[in-house]
């Protein structure tokens, strides 16, 4: 395990970073207070014997029990990351992000372009507040973050357990899928996951995106929200909020 940070004394570590095989590499980013372990089967597929890949899958601060940092987690993971890649020497590796590791991603290839080869963003859109208001305005955005995580903070220990189950319980199918994702957002720490939540839902990357000079791949999904929207209308918010992003290929499961 490497600690992101590690030759910048003043600088926490914002990631860990296991290291799978050898050869071409790939960073893979996992989502909102989960584990690097959820990208195993991948690392498995990607980056076995003979494959001349070496995956590099972090695990952010505060997340499935890495020690939390202060300030913004996502901004420090990002220039860290850039860092890493620089120190390690990796060029621009392909980057693999899942939700809010694929809002990682695309913050990657706009401010570090250098650092940042093919893109593969995995349920994750470019202004998560602005699903249900289009044309919300940046005030309007940080307003919606600053109730949202006021009522995150608000919730007892039971609410919030509850509340987790539920969303988990309508994004993954195997049982067992559910408790390992459950076990990591137990082992997370709470403002961490709060603050992080909120930095994704006042975030507004519509028109950044168009700097993305990496060929990038989309796959969403709709089947959780399916009780709150048909699939069409999911698809059509992947197109809108990517359209300015050139070339991007958006393809829903």
């Amino acid at each position: 395990v490497l600690l992101a940070g590690a030759s910048q004394a003043a600088a926490p570590a914002a990631f860990t970073v296991d290291v799978t095989g050898l050869g071409r590499p790939l960073i893979l980013i996992p989502g909102l207070a989960s584990s690097g372990e959820v990208w195993q089967g991948t690392v498995a597929r990607l980056c076995g014997p003979k494959t001349g890949r070496a995956c590099h899958v972090l695990t952010l601060a505060g997340f499935a029990g890495v020690a939390p940092i202060d300030g913004n987690l996502l901004a420090q993971a990002e220039q860290q990351l850039a860092d890493y890649i620089v120190e390690q020497k990796l060029g621009q590796p392909a980057i693999i992000g899942h939700s809010l590791g694929g809002f990682l991603g695309l913050k990657m290839a706009i401010d570090h372009p250098a650092q940042t080869g093919k893109l593969l963003i995995v349920d994750s859109l470019p202004a998560l507040g602005a699903v249900q208001m289009p044309n919300a305005t940046p005030e309007q955005l940080q307003a919606m973050s600053s109730q949202m995580q006021s009522a995150m903070r608000a919730q007892d220990v039971a609410s919030s357990s509850a509340s987790q189950r539920r969303t988990v319980a309508g994004m993954a199918t195997a049982p067992a899928d559910v408790e390992r994702i459950i076990g990591w957002g137990q082992r997370s720490d709470r403002e961490t996951v709060i603050r992080a939540m909120g930095t994704l839902m006042a975030s507004d990357l519509r028109q950044d995106v168009a700097k993305v000079q990496s060929p990038t791949l989309v796959l969403g999904t709709w089947i959780a929200y399916r009780d709150y929207a048909p699939r069409a209308a999911i698809e059509a918010t992947f197109q809108q909020q990517y359209a300015q992003l050139p070339g991007v290929r958006i393809a829903l499961a």
